[in-house]
């Protein structure tokens, strides 16, 4: 099929031409007419060599190998002017100046080259065996006014590339692609505009810029538009696109891409299954984890040492540790060589649930197998510190770090930050965000967020909101966990009409409400009281396709428990269930403390054992509220017989279970049992805080033991740990009130004095 377009005046080199004829040309209206063989290229071939006879009657010709009499004018067209065009352009694209002198002036026959994309194909075509001269004028083209990128251009470019074996020019034009937002592109080779096996190496390039980029939406469109027309992604590509969904944490997405793979017969490497292994341990589905690997090692994949660390690592965290140390064991009996990162794993595991000892151990254990502790074991064990409330142990390891000549990152100033947020010392916490600004380090946007939470936690609301304008004037943005932090801290100290602010100010940032801050937002009403706010909340989530799930619902039982309606709560408790919501030991720790919390000793009970026959484990802090209940009722009995069932179960108590047990022996002035259990917490690994020393010295006042009262403060004071007014009250609280500054005073004094006698 054939058609005619009006050829532009500047395809004609005037030097081509004679004077009389130029002349007549712009005297008159004159429309040449190019025939075309094909609609998306321009062909100077000989199948188009013919003679254009121009007649000035207006009667034109197109005659073929005629020679044109009297007053005719003959041009030889196509084969003329394009030849002329693709021979003066070559000649000037090697010219030393071109692409490089930004004020080289362009001919005139080089602007049809830059508007015209079908005149550039004629170019591209022309050149097809020199990919340098190709890649040089496309370069050159796309930098100049009013070039049109066309997806025939771009696939015709990366034809040339290709077939030549330019794939890393190759790859930089697959890069303009994605820049210029010209997906479909990709259509165009999947109708067949190019070969097969040039089209497959062209997409295969584009699926793997889009891994590279992260872009999850536009790797999904290519390769399930790859897969559905016959082009298969190789086992490179496939892993790539693996891994990306991992990243993302889509790991249902990821697991049908795997089960493609293996339907569509790509052959799995052992990259694919170490990705697939992280992609079950970081969702915590271990028993998955452990039949690929059976899988992995039926089909002749023998595990390396990275399937070993993804395995320890998804152990550790799902608190597995007998299985992560058989693991370690299996990598011994087969010669390999235990990294400092396979033990940070499994100690990182040990410190968050509080296994301090055994985390210490392991830290001595790697050692003497050369795997020297790097800033990550040191992390990992200042943030155990830190969890259990001893800063001032986790920051012991800042020195033996130094010692070591590991230098702090930026990790290791938000642990310890986060520690003394947790303690409430905020002003600690901002003399070490001025640190490490000093030591070269940018605060994150965790920083910024664990800070707001401390200020905002201690009622300081115009302190958070201060450091997230100072944030955000340092070009870090707020997320959706800022706002949370600063709604949750606007309930907390009453201010209904600050934390509505905070919200419009998130939207007005574009930030979507999730459910997190409808939870936030819920749990705020429900403290003030106003459950009829709440339940509107709860409304509003459905209609923004927010299902009730069972932190919402947890929210809402603890909230009501609070307010004193118990019966409300158990049927709240009730309704989750028939919504096919199954209730956690988040739910019934929740109404186990609101009974208890009344005095209701016995229905708490009652309903710890239901939660038992149910199938739910209960955790540290069910068994805690058990244990603080009754002991504070002076239940020693039933409080140590929760205390034991806590270890037969395997759940470690953590330093406020057993503050709860000494507070109780304490009370009921049982002191040589209570000292046994304050020794036994310290070699256990869990470490006395202030509230510790406080319970023990407050009945050391009560029964008038003043010198074990002075040795208890100042052992206090020589661990790091700073007395509050709790302390001091009960330190004086048998004396008058304006005589306690007084003995406070003296009491420091006495305590230098013993300090410089020693």
């Amino acid at each position: 099929m054939t058609f005619c377009i009006i050829a532009s005046k500047s395809l004609i080199p005037t030097k081509n031409l004679s004077s009389s004829l130029y002349y007549y040309f712009c005297s008159v209206n004159i429309d040449l007419f190019i025939i075309f063989s094909r609609a998306h290229h321009f062909h100077c071939s000989s199948e188009l060599n013919t003679t254009h006879t121009f007649n000035p009657e207006g009667n034109n010709n197109i005659t073929t190998n005629r020679i044109a009499t009297t007053r005719d004018y003959t041009i030889k067209s196509l084969p003329g002017l394009c030849q002329n065009l693709v021979s003066n352009t070559a000649r000037e694209i090697q010219k030393p100046w071109f692409y490089r002198d930004t004020h080289w002036a362009a001919p005139d026959y080089f602007n049809s080259l830059v508007s015209d994309p079908d005149l550039f194909l004629s170019f591209i075509n022309s050149h097809r065996n020199r990919p340098g001269m190709v890649l040089k004028i496309f370069r050159w083209a796309e930098g100049r006014k009013g070039f049109k990128h066309s997806e025939f251009v771009l696939c015709s470019v990366l034809d040339v590339l290709v077939r030549n074996g330019f794939m890393r020019s190759a790859y930089w034009a697959v890069e303009r692609v994605i820049d210029l937002d010209m997906y479909k592109f990709a259509n165009v080779l999947i109708d067949g505009y190019l070969d097969n096996d040039v089209s497959c190496k062209v997409l295969d390039l584009l699926l793997w810029l889009c891994t590279k980029r992260s872009d999850v939406d536009k790797c999904l469109w290519l390769f399930d538009k790859m897969l559905v027309n016959g082009f298969l992604p190789d086992v490179k590509n496939c892993n790539r696109v693996l891994r990306t969904l991992g990243d993302r944490d889509l790991f249902g997405r990821a697991r049908e891409v795997y089960e493609l793979m293996g339907v569509l017969g790509v052959e799995s490497t052992i990259i694919t299954y170490n990705t697939m292994l992280d992609c079950f341990c970081r969702e915590g589905n271990m028993q998955h984890a452990f039949n690929l690997l059976m899988e992995m090692q039926t089909k002749g994949h023998s595990p390396n040492d990275v399937t070993y660390n993804v395995l320890i690592n998804g152990f550790s965290k799902k608190g597995q540790f007998e299985d992560a140390r058989k693991l370690m064991a299996d990598m011994l009996s087969k010669g390999m060589k235990i990294s400092a990162f396979t033990y940070n794993s499994l100690i990182s595991g040990y410190c968050r649930t509080g296994m301090l000892v055994e985390a210490l151990g392991l830290r001595e254990e790697m050692k003497t197998r050369g795997a020297m502790p790097t800033v990550s074991t040191y992390n990992a064990l200042m943030h155990g510190y830190c969890k259990n409330g001893s800063v001032s142990y986790a920051r012991q390891w800042v020195a033996v770090m130094q010692k070591k000549n590991l230098a702090m990152d930026i990790l290791s100033y938000n642990i310890l930050i986060y520690g003394y947020c947790v303690l409430g010392d905020i002003n600690e916490a901002l003399v070490l965000l001025s640190e490490l600004r000093r030591m070269n380090l940018d605060p994150t946007l965790v920083t910024y967020n664990t800070i707001m939470d401390g200020l905002s936690r201690q009622g300081d609301l115009e302190g958070a909101k201060r450091l997230k304008d100072e944030m955000i004037g340092r070009g870090i943005s707020p997320d959706i966990v800022t706002y949370t932090i600063l709604i949750n801290g606007s309930y907390r100290t009453g201010n209904m009409w600050m934390a509505k602010k905070f919200y419009y100010e998130m939207l007005r940032r574009g930030l979507k409400p999730d459910r997190i801050v409808y939870t936030t937002h819920i749990a705020g009403e429900l403290k003030h009281g106003d459950l009829n706010a709440a339940f509107e909340l709860q409304e509003e989530m459905r209609l923004k396709d927010f299902s009730l799930d069972v932190i919402t619902y947890n929210v809402f039982v603890d909230g009501v428990s609070k307010l004193g309606n118990l019966e409300d709560a158990c049927d709240l408790l009730q309704t989750m269930v028939r919504n096919g919501v199954v209730p956690d030991h988040v739910t019934y720790t929740s109404i186990i403390h609101a009974h208890l919390e009344i005095g209701y000793l016995r229905k708490g009970r009652e309903l710890f054992e239901e939660m038992v026959r149910k199938g739910l484990s209960p955790t540290v802090v069910t068994y805690t509220v058990l244990i603080h209940s009754h002991a504070g009722k002076e239940k020693l009995d039933l409080a140590k017989n929760y205390f034991s069932k806590m270890l037969e179960n395997g759940i470690l108590p953590n330093v406020i279970t057993y503050n709860a047990l000494l507070n109780g022996l304490c009370k009921s002035r049982k002191m040589d049992e209570a000292y046994r259990t304050f020794s036994e917490m310290q070699s256990e690994g869990i470490f006395p805080n202030k509230y510790t020393y406080t319970i023990l010295i407050n009945e050391n006042c009560d029964i008038g033991n003043w010198k074990e009262v002075l040795r208890l403060y100042i052992e206090m004071l020589d661990r790091g740990i700073e007395p509050d007014s709790c302390t001091h009250s009960a330190l004086f609280k048998h004396l008058r009130k304006d005589y306690k500054l007084i003995a406070i005073r003296e009491l420091e004094r006495v305590i230098r004095n013993e300090r410089g006698n020693s």
